[in-house]
């Protein structure tokens, strides 16, 4: 049983700082892309940032443009964890936080989530 357990969310003020962090559990032998979304109240969820490490997109990484520039995302391959670094926060960034995890299977990708954990930028 393949668990995400995401944490690290929190009230900021404007400006400030957060890490999230997502480790997963359970019988994954090979990771392709480990992912942070979100969804903001009344919106669709959106990626935030992904790295990909699987076959010809090993070492990808793609940050989502509103994001650019303040969001890093970096992972711990051995202990299966992601993580994002937030920072210079903006209260357009308040949602649920989502982690995301692409498994390759030979029958084809399986892909996971986690329950999210809300950021909340408010001054």
């Amino acid at each position: 049983q393949v668990q995400l357990v995401e944490s690290g969310g929190g009230r900021v003020q404007p400006g400030g700082s957060l890490r999230l962090s997502c480790a997963a559990s359970g019988s994954m032998r090979n990771i392709n892309t480990m992912a942070w979304y979100r969804q903001a109240p009344g919106k669709e969820r959106e990626l935030v940032a992904s790295s990909s490490s699987g076959g010809s997109r090993h070492g990808e990484i793609n940050i989502a443009d509103p994001v650019k520039g303040r969001f890093t995302i970096s992972r711990d391959e051995t202990k299966k964890i992601v993580f994002l670094q937030m920072n210079r926060l903006k209260p357009e960034d308040t949602a649920i936080y989502y982690c995301y995890v692409e498994e390759f299977r030979l029958a084809g990708p399986r892909n996971y989530w986690g329950k999210g954990t809300a950021v909340t930028v408010v001054s």
